[in-house]
């Protein structure tokens, strides 16, 4: 018997599947963020079957590893993506040229597409066929009860690997090990809702961890524009004053956002008994 979980898994593979193939032709930042998303969204299902059939060593990491070198490489398509639009915003509501800056993202943008591009036309259909096929024979009879205590343990894992990243002060890793933890229990969270489970938390924690993950995304697009412009800054000879005073500006956003966040994250672990 087909689990309900897998009609769900099929469909984002579909999606996949078929955003794959248009990349293959040209690579476009809309549909390259997309299709990471339903990367990301298949990594996570590879990791609940693993949980599921812990005695099988072939699911989680080595189910999904023939797409996590194209995950990567999407990634950084979505990060330039981010600094792009800082980038945009800045040049529209200062009204200053920031041509040198722009060129030099216009080089990474262009070497980011093509590594992304290579990785697309490089592989085979034949990667995201046994892909679905051993994900579907094992979805095959999965219990209810089996299938919310897995998810229950996923969340839990992950709410404790947090923990331990996310103490006072946060690192800059430890708000990247953050948003990623609060993806992945959204998303499972979101998993139980939509197969008609009930919920791990009550709707004003998942609304609280909804709007820190939320809030983590300006603090995110800050600290990939800082680490941009300061490999941009240190490959020149001499550095205009506009581009220094943006660095000033950037370093004192994130140290606001980071006080901020840094409540917001403690509070709400200490709620989720994290």
């Amino acid at each position: 018997m087909k689990s309900p979980v897998f009609q769900l898994f099929s469909h984002q593979h579909q999606q996949a599947k078929a955003l794959f193939l248009e990349l293959g032709k040209e690579i476009k930042s809309t549909k390259a963020i997309a299709l990471l998303e339903q990367l990301e969204f298949l990594e996570l299902y590879s990791e609940l079957l693993e949980k599921i059939h812990f005695e099988d060593k072939e699911l989680g990491y080595p189910l999904f590893f023939p797409l996590k070198a194209l995950k990567k490489s999407l990634k950084k398509v979505h990060h330039l993506k981010l600094v792009e639009r800082g980038f945009k915003q800045r040049e529209k509501s200062l009204s200053l040229s920031y041509e040198t800056f722009k060129s030099y993202l216009f080089d990474q943008k262009r070497e980011i597409q093509k590594e992304a591009f290579d990785l697309m036309v490089g592989s085979s259909l034949k990667m995201w066929e046994d892909y679905f096929q051993k994900a579907y024979e094992a979805s095959k009879g999965i219990k209810p009860l089996v299938l919310t205590t897995s998810i229950h343990q996923l969340v839990q894992e992950e709410l404790e690997q947090i923990r331990k990243e996310v103490t006072a002060p946060i690192s800059t890793q430890g708000f990247r090990d953050l948003f990623e933890g609060l993806r992945k229990v959204i998303i499972l969270e979101n998993l139980l809702v939509h197969l008609g489970l009930n919920a791990i938390f009550i709707s004003q924690i998942h609304e609280e961890i909804e709007r820190l993950k939320n809030g983590l995304k300006p603090w995110y697009a800050n600290h990939l524009s800082l680490q941009s412009l300061t490999h941009f800054i240190g490959q020149q000879d001499e550095v205009s004053k506009k581009y220094l005073d943006w660095v000033k500006e950037l370093k004192e956003e994130k140290k606001t956002l980071t006080a901020s966040l840094e409540k917001q994250a403690i509070h709400l672990l200490r709620k989720v008994g994290a």
